[in-house]
């Protein structure tokens, strides 16, 4: 299982970005997808966070009100809408996926991280 990561750049401070997260090769079925990121010299930490049905979602307080998470399980993908984004959102965004094995066996898995830089 491989996760692909789209959608970082750099913008000005107020302006948005739309990340995406693509997992591919063979499995039963995704559980939670997440969004973590990691500031300069800072630990990695959770964002946002979606359960499998969507139903219940997760943000940190620093971004609720601003951010989106969603998921689409026909494409196995989860995304993340950053709007009125800060100097302080400025990190290396990791995407993370729980995944269920056709095994049964559940691991959690990263994408390769996508950096976001915001401006002031």
């Amino acid at each position: 299982v491989q996760l692909q990561a789209f959608g970082g750049g750099s913008v000005q401070a107020g302006g948005s970005l739309r990340l995406s997260c693509a997992a591919s090769g063979s499995f039963f079925v995704i559980n939670n997808m997440g969004w973590y990121r990691q500031g300069p010299g800072k630990q990695r930490d959770l964002v946002a966070l979606i359960t499998q049905g969507g139903r219940t979602n997760y943000y940190v307080d620093s971004v609720k009100g601003r951010f989106t998470i969603s998921r689409d399980n026909a494409k196995d993908t989860v995304y993340l809408q950053m709007n009125s984004l800060k100097p302080e959102d400025t990190a290396v965004y990791y995407c993370n996926m729980h995944i269920t094995s056709e095994s049964g066996s559940a691991l959690d898995y990263w994408g390769q991280g996508t950096e976001v830089t915001v401006s002031s």
